[in-house]
């Protein structure tokens, strides 16, 4: 729809129809949106997840404890043991048995999560191909619990050297103090504090061979793979509504702001809403029908009862108005001494503006509407003519 000279408000009820007549632009961009999102689809690799599953069980050495929760149920922090499972010794570890020499890039394919109320890692692993994806998946469940068994081995190993070497210091303080004995009189206090001394490192070996037995039969147990990684049967992405979603959407946004900027910069007058909306005047013919003349000429008779001039001034460039002007003066037959003009620059006591639709712009109204005003003539309103090479000429 056409703009009126000055700037004005659009109102709202005119989107429809402003939509209806770019409807070609707006399908044209909504085609074109849809193809671009099959493109997009077309051109994206496709992705493939794998999913192992391991359940997480205490080693007994050293557990990184975390207090439990609604949310954490388990003694273990399995926040930190999914850190761990992404690690960098871990990514080396999974490089190894899948032959890669990038474990930073195994690193960004793979994710864990933890479900809540569970001790279970979910170790996800995002490849282009399906068994690419299982085996990696499966790779980096091993190599968790692989580290998971080292680093508990490790701490284990540590606490038994640490417990043999007191041992072995409580075993030679035992010794020292039993080879002392002899030599100490009976019944001294250095002999009482002898023998005293040697019950405290016999107790004390006794505690420490304790431990140290039970560290040595320590299993370690990282936990287990409860469900293997699968080859996926289908591709997670791309995903074909969410490419043409939003192919659709991005071309009917398009559309419509295309639409809006054909529209605003249209001054095309197509109907008589258009003539109506951008001066307020009423549209009193529509073609050149009997029918419709006479009764503009009633209405013209009505404006000028006592007589006068009455211009007939095209607006659209090259419209001849001499054949609404015949039409009229035979209309008025009768009714009123109303002298018919058509001379642009005469003075007249009322003026009808004839507009031949689509061939008219804004821009042509406006300055015809400010010619009349500088010559004090009142407009009527417009007729509005179909847009031909040549008007026809009608008699009633």
């Amino acid at each position: 729809m056409s703009q009126p000279a000055p700037a004005t408000a659009r109102p709202t009820a005119d989107i429809g129809p402003m939509l209806l007549r770019r409807r070609a632009a707006v399908a044209g961009c909504l085609i074109a949106g849809l193809c671009g999102g099959g493109l997009a689809l077309a051109a994206t690799a496709p992705s493939y997840v794998a999913t192992a599953e391991v359940l997480v069980s205490p080693t007994g050495v050293q557990d990184q404890t975390n207090p439990v929760t609604p949310r954490q149920r388990e003694a273990l922090n399995l926040d930190t043991e999914a850190h761990v499972a992404r690690s960098a010794v871990v990514a080396a570890r999974a490089a190894r048995q899948l032959k890669s020499d990038d474990p930073t890039a195994l690193r960004e394919q793979v994710t864990v999560t933890v479900p809540p109320n569970s001790a279970v890692l979910t170790v996800s692993y995002t490849a282009g191909d399906p068994v690419s994806a299982a085996a990696g998946a499966q790779a980096f469940a091993r190599a968790y619990l692989a580290q998971r068994a080292a680093t508990a081995s490790q701490a284990l190993t540590a606490q038994v050297k640490v417990l043999a070497a007191k041992l072995r210091e409580a075993n030679t303080q035992l010794s020292a103090t039993i080879g002392a004995l002899p030599r100490l009189p009976a019944g001294s206090t250095d002999r009482a504090i002898a023998v005293q001394r040697q019950n405290v490192l016999n107790r004390q070996i006794l505690t420490l061979t304790a431990k140290h037995d039970a560290l040595r039969t320590i299993a370690v147990t990282p936990g287990v793979i409860i469900t293997d990684a699968r080859p996926p049967t289908a591709p997670t992405a791309p995903r074909p509504p969410l490419y043409f979603g939003t192919g659709l959407f991005l071309g009917l946004l398009t559309g419509v702001s295309v639409a809006m900027i054909r529209d605003r910069f249209d001054t095309r007058l197509r109907t008589a809403a258009d003539v109506e909306r951008l001066t307020g005047l009423p549209v009193l013919c529509e073609g050149e029908n009997a029918r419709e003349l006479r009764e503009l000429a009633m209405a013209v008779a009505a404006h000028l009862r006592d007589g006068g001039e009455l211009l007939v001034r095209s607006v659209t460039p090259g419209t001849d108005p001499e054949p609404i002007a015949d039409d009229l003066r035979v209309a008025l037959t009768g009714l009123a001494p109303i002298w018919v003009r058509t001379d642009r620059t005469a003075r007249a006591d009322a003026a009808l503006l004839l507009v031949e639709t689509k061939a008219a712009r804004a821009t042509h109204l406006s300055h015809a509407l400010r010619q009349l005003r500088r010559t004090a003539t009142a407009p009527l309103g417009v007729i509005l003519l179909p847009s031909h090479p040549e008007l026809p000429h009608t008699q009633p």
